[in-house]
């Protein structure tokens, strides 16, 4: 048994039931979650280990251990634009290479600044992959996906940009500002909000960050029915070499160690960021009202830009059918979230979170095991029921 540590709001008590399940019955090895309503902490709670390969005399989780999310950080990173677009300084309807002229090579001189946050640039994949030395210099990731010929004419279509997301929006922020994004979110969002949240994590925060490893997820019922294992198409998809799945993944080769500290010390806004789960859920509150007195982050114009849907369908890299506002994921078949008007990003193999401003819900789930899932981490939608349940018998 698990101890489960933390604490949960009166009503609330559900989620804690769903978060000792986790480790029961789905696999869970550490993890943390975290949720507010109305700006208010009203779950946090921890367990297990630190690190997934530990075994059971491994360190054990904390209050304030952080995890690399993986993608989840898209959904911060996403944030960074529409808040220059709030202050006047991005056009969203502005071609990319108003911003970036070398951007406008091969045939990109159409790309829009929207059809970059909602993964319709087509431009998930390079012709030559970067190292992971590349990948983190600041210079060649910019310049090569600069440099891409589209796979698909940009805006007709839309697919993941799994690993170049990081130098599209990353550039675009530095070219707009002069800073980095991850410097960017440092002085604008996690410093003004006290938060436990890095895209570039400092040396003096490596202690507290946990081990990713892969953990096998159980077969149904454990896992509340939910399919565990991929579609054919799916699985057909990630098994050839050739196709914009497995290229869109592999942007880095050979993949990156998610535990090298070069890794998260890295700007990488696609993949790289480290977090807590309360980190999560505080960014995500702070977007859609009022946290400790500080004015919300989102004014109401940009919140219904955030959550209005700009790709919806087939996902050419994906191979399901996802939905996209710009830069979050927005609630639907392949990421449910905790109602139609929900929006935010899950990390592939567990991380989620997300807010829901019907409710004033706002979600952070971190966790050290990664499972064999891309967007409905079965561990994390235990625990999105369990809040709906929760939230829908408060006063």
């Amino acid at each position: 048994m698990v101890d489960v540590q933390g604490t949960v709001a009166d009503g609330f008590e559900p989620v804690r039931d769903a978060f000792a399940a986790n480790f029961a019955r789905r696999g869970e090895r550490g993890a943390a979650v975290a949720v507010y309503r109305d700006g208010r902490k009203v779950v946090e709670l921890w367990g297990g280990a630190r690190d997934a390969d530990a075994g059971p005399d491994g360190a054990p989780w904390e209050r304030g251990t952080a995890q690399v999310v993986r993608s989840a950080t898209k959904g911060v990173a996403a944030a960074v634009p529409l808040l220059l677009h709030q202050r006047g300084l991005v056009d969203l309807d502005a071609p990319v290479g108003r911003y970036w002229p070398e951007f406008k090579e091969n045939g990109k001189e159409r790309v829009l600044v929207r059809h970059l946050l909602a993964h319709r640039a087509g431009l998930p994949v390079l012709d030559r992959p970067l190292t992971l030395a590349e990948a983190v210099d600041g210079v060649s990731g910019p310049r090569a996906v600069a440099a891409q010929a589209p796979a698909w004419e940009p805006g007709t279509a839309h697919g993941y940009h799994a690993q170049t997301y990081s130098w599209l929006i990353g550039e675009l922020v530095r070219r707009v500002t002069g800073r980095t994004i991850g410097g960017w979110i440092a002085d604008e969002i996690a410093g003004p909000l006290g938060l436990d949240l890095w895209v570039g994590l400092p040396e003096g925060e490596r202690g507290r960050v946990g081990r990713l490893a892969p953990v096998e997820a159980p077969v149904p019922p454990a896992s509340q029915g939910l399919r565990v294992r991929p579609k054919k198409s799916v699985a057909d998809a990630y098994g050839d070499p050739g196709s914009l799945t497995r290229r869109a993944f592999g942007a880095i080769d050979p993949a990156p160690d998610e535990n090298d500290p070069a890794y998260s010390a890295a700007e990488l806004p696609a993949s790289a960021g480290v977090a807590t789960a309360e980190a999560l859920a505080r960014f995500y509150a702070a977007l859609i009202g009022q946290v400790d007195g500080r004015a919300r982050l989102f004014a109401p114009a940009t919140l219904t830009l955030a959550r209005t849907e700009e790709s919806a369908g087939p996902d050419r890299v994906l191979v399901v059918n996802t939905r996209f506002g710009l830069g979050h994921m927005l609630h639907g078949p392949a990421c449910p979230l905790l109602s139609p008007g929900s929006f935010g990003h899950p990390g592939r193999g567990g991380s989620l979170a997300f807010a829901d401003p019907e409710s004033s819900i706002a979600f952070g789930y971190v966790t050290a095991g990664m499972q064999q899932n891309i967007t409905a981490d079965p561990r994390a939608q235990a625990l999105v029921r369990a809040v709906a349940a929760s939230s829908a018998a408060q006063p």
